[in-house]
């Protein structure tokens, strides 16, 4: 391996391990500089890898690929296996196996009993069991369906993660994936880095370590003092160009995350997390850490890794959902546990003390009988359909939300969407295309409105320095590509303001490159790098002939013409500027550009002169000190103002509208000045002219909302934001702040659901605390599309429309299908519960309620959860976060459905045998006895009025329509029909396994006219209005509160150890008082877990947008270890 390239996967894994000096010593001394590095690698430092396919996967085979091999996918057998854990399907299971052993048992007194009744008893146990296996089935189907999506979705996340390289001398965008070792990478602001490298020209590099080491500070990178680049750290200023050296799991992210476990997410025993403590602790011995050689044990008293807190949040609907199922659990398993011992007492007091008779074996199988039916009361009771509904609405919306630009990255961030009151927006990009160019300049003291000035128009020096001043202080990363037709658009290739400079560069006529070719990367003596801190961007570069330097300066127009004490005027000449010129040029030049829409840009130029300096220049005797950049950047020559215009969309004006309407507020925050942002607003339709809206610029934002402590004032803040529509001149701080005071806000009825947009990497903080964080997926950097939820891959604001659609589409689709399942869950339970006490019997038999709980969870989660979002969801306002989750009319839905249900049920129950035709009377029959007509009668007019009833369910809002839109869900209309044909294939010949009897063709019609008039009842019901019911009539209302289940199945669960205590659910122990029974409970609801365990897994993998970066928590793991890992060998070679 080592004959092809000069240097082995070993020795560039144990380079890596080196770091600062010692690591530049051993990169100069070892292999004769970077440049020797890259002869070894076969790399040319400038023109990068050729892109030849044989090369590059040579390469692979011999340093490995960039990804770290995900665990392996749950086999379909496995997730049978885990769904069958349900405490209720264990016990229905048992139920069944002792039901089917009985029946074989035949008792000495009873050989003359009826054999073909003998020979039948064995049915119903093994229908059960029938059933039990169908449901396991159903479940692990869904459940392997739903992570082979979810996989797809994330290798689509993964591939969106691009990075930027040369190969054949050209700069290109490929997947990270495709990174190999002995890329040249270019690495700028924003990027998290997703390889090991070595970094062979930087411009004030800076790197967030925190990842990998907890260090707060920013480390400078330079091929002069630190040359290590490790994956996983964040570059948070400048730019440069590195040498791959290490990618994948031979990356020192890949090594230690490989041996903490990082890639496995299956939970293990506590055996298996002691050996596999040995095994890690066995492994970590034989690392390097910081180039300090592994050894004995650690000391005792070295600080173990911290665990993990992985205390998950619950978005608002899942915290709703949560609390809702626990109390429809309870009440199910209290009916249940009744139902089961009416039954049983029933049963002895008429045998043993009316009749007289003894105890016999028989007896048994009754008893057992008694159990299944009310365990099969529990499993239709407890609503293990929700989260099953939750996951397809979800994966489904989200599959779907891929095609309208929306790529999600948290799940819950699609139903919280639905919920947003409050979108705080971006301007560039975002309500604007983000082409930008040049449209008006002011230079040589006069004012170019309408087109761009003729080169020989300028004064020479003036033009020179400007086309040098532009083609230099600018990322070289940024380009224009030339149409390959005549007369298209450019393409713009990197910074949206630096390509409209440069573009104003080729309008003179002028070319760029050459100058670049001229004055390359290497030549640039100091770059200051644009951020939102600086609001600048500078370069220094040398004068020929050694005569000096000079500094060139580039940013917004207020803050270089702030800093500038002189001009180039007319002729050429340079003119003093002070603060009467300065505020001269702001009304006539910045104020009219800005009131035009357009984004003001000053350049400027500073020379520094070893010669005589006349009063613009400054003489020197030395090389300045260009680390003191407050001096640097004063005593600036301003050179020109342009103008630069960024149209607005032309969908967006409609889309905010759109916006207004559905009751979201729009906010635009930006770092423009507040004459273009205003006139930006004002375009977009966020400012309306005679409405009462405030547009602040940062520094009186800030000066309205903190007390005289500088303290942000939540009372202040309430003040402010409800009228703010514009935030101009804004820091990222006070975009944090905005949002964090709008989401902790009380002053508005249903408190307000906040979502954000943010590019740079200092957005992260907003985004994060946002209740849904949206990142550009084309001009937002690594750092910001790491804290978001949903990447917009398009850049547009539109697109944050579709996806309000398709939340609250996601929200109504959990409505409906609550709507549904309760109204079954009070019918079947009340049936069912009625009937043992009134008949000594349930008229639903156990395989026909399975059968039933499989249409109401399974199938009508799939059916109703698969519903298109459409424009009519836009036109009402969003729920906010203290909504009720069932509202009134859905309340009096399921009321009224109910009591239609259980009129006509018991009317069938307790008079069927006198107004039905043809009808026996079933109730008191003999047990084992053969199906009667009378029971299945009743089995079949439940089942089509539950069906009828989910095209009735359709409809949350009171519409009375609920057939509209019905053939564009094909999923819908499939089920539903194969519902209807299965339920007569089993009514007429189920026979003894269902405990059917065949009906003749008029009850078909009497059941077929009692299910329609669902429909019809429906009708009536819509005409009653909801408002006639009281407020209390509403169910899920106020603050989510915690809970000790989410309905992601995750249970937190109070944890002691070593003295610190975990709160149970985030409630503190004393005013918690959950009992043992209680918790036991819980536990017991597994199929809450079973049916969420799928995107458990996925939102923990899917946290990042590539398998080489870090999570919040595995960087936490990772920095713990580090640290162990370093302390340990620190204390090793001082006890030497």
């Amino acid at each position: 391996m080592t004959s092809e390239f000069g240097i082995s996967l070993l020795e560039l894994r144990q380079l890596m391990e080196h770091r600062g000096s010692e690591a530049l010593e051993k990169i100069n001394s070892a292999y004769g500089g970077v440049e020797g590095l890259c002869a070894k690698l076969k790399s040319d430092p400038n023109q990068g890898l050729p892109s030849n396919h044989a090369g590059l996967e040579e390469r692979r085979t011999v340093y490995g690929k960039n990804e770290i091999p995900p665990n392996p996918a749950k086999s379909f057998w496995r997730l049978a296996w885990e769904a069958i854990q349900d405490i209720t399907l264990i016990i229905l299971l048992i139920s069944a196996v002792v039901s089917l052993a009985l029946s074989f048992y035949k008792p000495p007194e009873e050989t003359g009993a009826d054999s073909s009744e003998q020979s039948a008893n064995w049915i119903e146990g093994a229908a059960i069991l029938v059933a039990v296996i169908v449901v396991v089935l159903v479940t692990a189907l869904n459940d392997w369906s739903k992570e082979k999506q979810f996989r797809g979705l994330q290798s689509k996340i993964e591939t969106e993660h691009k990075f930027s390289v040369i190969r054949d001398g050209e700069p290109v965008d490929i997947s990270i994936h495709e990174l190999v070792v002995g890329d040249i990478a270019r690495v700028k602001y924003g990027d998290l880095l997703p390889a090991d490298g070595v970094i062979i020209q930087s411009n004030d590099l800076k790197l967030d370590e925190s990842s990998l080491t907890g260090e707060s500070d920013l480390i400078r990178k330079s091929p002069e003092t630190d040359p290590i680049l490790l994956s996983g750290t964040h570059a948070m200023e400048g730019s440069g160009r590195m040498l791959i050296t290490a990618v994948g799991v031979n990356s020192q992210t890949g090594i230690i995350m490989t041996l903490l476990g990082a890639t496995k997410t299956e939970k293990k025993t506590k055996a298996e997390k002691e050996a596999e403590k040995k095994a890690s602790q066995t492994a970590l011995s034989n690392v390097q850490v910081n180039g300090l050689e592994a050894g004995k044990k650690p000391p005792a008293e070295a600080a173990p890794p911290a665990e993990a807190d992985d205390t998950k949040t619950k978005s608002v609907l899942q915290g709703k959902l949560s609390n809702l199922a626990i109390q429809i659990g309870y009440i199910g398993s209290v009916v249940a546990a009744a139902t089961v011992i009416i039954l049983i007492v029933r049963f002895c007091v008429t045998h043993y003390l009316v009749k007289g008779e003894h105890f016999q074996a028989k007896d048994i199988s009754q008893f057992v009988n008694f159990i299944i039916i009310g365990v099969t009361v529990l499993v239709i009771a407890v609503p293990e359909g929700l989260p099953l509904a939750i996951t397809l609405a979800l994966t489904y919306s989200v599959k779907k939300m891929m095609r309208d630009n929306n790529l999600v990255r948290h799940l819950d961030a699609c139903e919280t969407m639905g919920n947003a009151t409050s979108i705080c927006s971006d301007k560039t990009g975002t309500l604007t295309t983000n082409r930008m160019t040049v449209v008006q300049s002011f230079i040589n003291g006069q004012f170019y409105k309408q087109a761009t000035p003729q080169f020989q128009q300028l004064h020479q020096k003036t033009r020179e320095l400007l086309v040098e001043g532009v083609s230099v202080n600018s990322g070289y990363n940024s380009q224009i590509v030339q149409p390959v037709v005549p007369g298209g658009q450019r393409t713009q290739l990197g910074n949206k303001t630096e390509c409209a400079l440069l573009g104003f560069v080729l309008d003179l006529g002028q070319s760029y490159e050459d100058i670049r070719k001229r004055i390359t990367e290497e030549d640039l003596l100091k770059v200051y790098t644009f951020n939102s801190v600086r609001k600048s961007m500078m370069t220094v570069v040398k004068l020929p002939d050694n005569r000096g330097y000079r500094l060139y300066a580039k940013g917004a127009s207020e803050i270089i013409l702030a800093r500038c004490k002189f001009i180039i005027g007319a002729g050429g000449r340079v003119e003093t500027f002070g603060e009467r010129d300065l505020a001269n040029m702001t009304q006539n030049v910045i104020e009219p550009m800005a009131s035009d829409g357009l984004r003001t840009i000053g350049i400027a130029y500073k020379d520094y002169l070893f010669d005589v300096a006349d009063s613009s220049e400054v003489h020197i005797d030395e090389e300045p000190n260009w680390e003191d950049e407050d001096t640097v950047r004063e005593g600036l020559t301003a050179l020109a103002v342009v103008g630069i215009q960024d149209p607005v969309r032309p969908e967006v004006p409609a889309a905010i509208a759109k916006c207004q309407r559905a009751g979201i507020t729009v906010r635009m925050v930006t770092g423009d000045n507040i004459n273009t942002a205003r006139s930006i607003a004002t375009s977009c339709g966020i400012l309306k002219p005679s409405a009462d809206f405030l547009a602040l610029e940062g520094k009186e934002f800030n000066a309205r909302i903190r007390d005289s402590n500088g303290q942000v004032s939540q009372q202040k803040l309430d003040q402010i934001w409800p009228k703010l529509r514009v935030l101009a001149r804004a820091q990222p701080t006070d975009k944090y702040v905005l949002v964090k005071g709008i989401i902790d806000s009380k002053s508005t009825k249903n408190r307000e659901v906040v979502a954000v947009t943010g590019d740079g990497t200092n957005d992260a903080p907003a985004l994060k605390k946002a209740d849904v964080g949206f990142a550009m997926g084309i001009a937002g950097t690594d750092v910001a599309k790491e804290a978001s939820d949903i990447i917009l891959t398009d850049d547009n604001f539109t697109s944050i429309v579709k996806a309000v659609m398709w939340g609250r589409n996601v929200y109504d689709s959990i409505s409906k299908f609550l709507q549904f399942q309760l109204t079954v869950n009070v019918v079947a339970v009340t049936i069912a519960f009625i009937g043992a006490c009134a008949i000594n019997d349930s008229p639903l038999r156990a395989v026909q309620m399975l059968w039933v709980n499989l249409i109401m969870d399974t199938l009508a989660s799939l059916a109703l959860a698969t519903e298109m979002p459409t424009e009519d969801l836009l036109k009402r306002k969003p729920y906010g976060r203290t909504k009720s989750l069932i509202s009134r009319t859905m309340v009096k839905n399921i009321v009224g459905h109910a009591i239609y249900q259980l009129v006509i049920l018991f009317a069938i129950l307790f008079a069927g045998d006198k107004f039905i035709p043809n009808m026996d009377n079933g109730r008191w029959a003999e047990p084992n006895s053969p199906p009667s007509k009378h029971f299945t009668m009743i089995f079949n007019t439940f089942v089509l009025m539950t069906l009828c009833n989910e095209i009735n369910a359709r409809k949350i809002h009171g519409e009375r329509n609920v057939f509209k839109g019905l053939l564009s869900n094909p999923i819908f209309c499939v089920i539903w029909i194969v519902t209807l044909i299965s339920q007569v294939l089993i009514v007429q010949f189920g026979g003894q396994w269902v405990s059917t009897s065949p009906l003749s063709w008029e009850h078909w019609i009497i059941c077929i006219a009692l299910g329609v008039g669902e429909l019809i009842w429906g009708q009536i019901i819509a005409t009653i209005p909801s408002s006639i019911l009281p407020k209390f009539f509403s169910f899920g209302r106020g603050e989510v509160q915690p809970t000790s289940i989410l309905v992601t199945g995750e249970y937190d669960i109070r944890e002691v150890s070593g003295g610190s205590v975990k709160e149970l659910g985030g409630i503190n122990t004393p005013q918690n008082g959950a009992r043992p029974g209680q918790l036991l409970w819980l536990l017991g609801l597994t199929r809450l877990q079973t049916q969420m365990r799928v995107i458990r897994a996925f939102q923990a993998s899917i946290n990042s947008s590539h398998p080489s970066s870090l999570t919040a928590t595995a960087s936490d793991r990772l920095r713990q270890s580090y640290r162990r890992l370093r302390i340990a060998k620190e204390r090793e070679y001082e006890s030497r």
